[in-house]
């Protein structure tokens, strides 16, 4: 079966992350390191899937029939804040993959998987 490339997209609900009144502690130095472990461990394990690691999203622009605005917006309940693509022989596969990259899916955030399909 030939693969399909699948894009998955980052979202965060806004401040579900954090307690009221409270901000998230940043890792030290020797977690981050372990983060890097793990996630170039998962890298180096699904190196066939991963099309485009894509990266974190900045501020951008809606384009709607009216025109554009700035984006995104504080009174949004989630953000969009990456997205990567991989390829798998099926949309299982793909959400497999993306479900084992360390620190994708975390408390306060989900991962969408949509299969790009090309005519």
């Amino acid at each position: 079966m030939p693969k399909q490339n699948y894009l998955c997209i980052q979202r965060s609900q806004t401040g579900e992350c954090e307690e009221p009144g409270q901000k998230a502690d940043k890792p030290s130095p020797a977690q981050m390191e372990q983060m890097y472990a793990k996630f170039n461990a998962w890298r180096e394990q699904f190196k066939d899937n991963i099309v485009n690691l894509g990266g974190r999203l900045a501020a951008g622009k809606v384009l709607t029939a009216q025109g554009a605005t700035d984006g995104p917006f504080v009174e949004a309940k989630e953000v969009v804040g990456g997205y990567m693509i991989l390829c798998a022989e099926s949309l299982q596969e793909a959400a497999e993959v993306a479900r084992q990259c360390p620190g994708v899916v975390r408390p306060g955030s989900s991962l969408e998987v949509r299969e790009i399909q090309i005519s």
